[in-house]
């Protein structure tokens, strides 16, 4: 069964944040930042961090813990 990496879906939905900002506010495509928030790619550690900090989110939140 497939199991998501991260959860930024997860914690963006629920904080009512959209991905076309967070990619504004990245300076990335929209594209780029679909992927991370799908699973179908994986942020680096910095770009997971610079995810986090952008809205204030403890980067932990963004990780599935094991």
């Amino acid at each position: 069964m497939y199991k998501p990496m991260n959860r930024i879906k997860e914690v963006f939905e629920k904080r009512g944040i959209k991905q076309t900002w967070l990619a504004e506010k990245l300076g990335k495509s929209f594209c780029i930042v679909n992927s991370y928030v799908c699973n179908r790619r994986q942020p680096s550690l910095d770009v997971l961090f610079e995810i986090a900090k952008i809205p204030n989110i403890d980067p932990k939140e963004l990780i599935v813990s094991k």
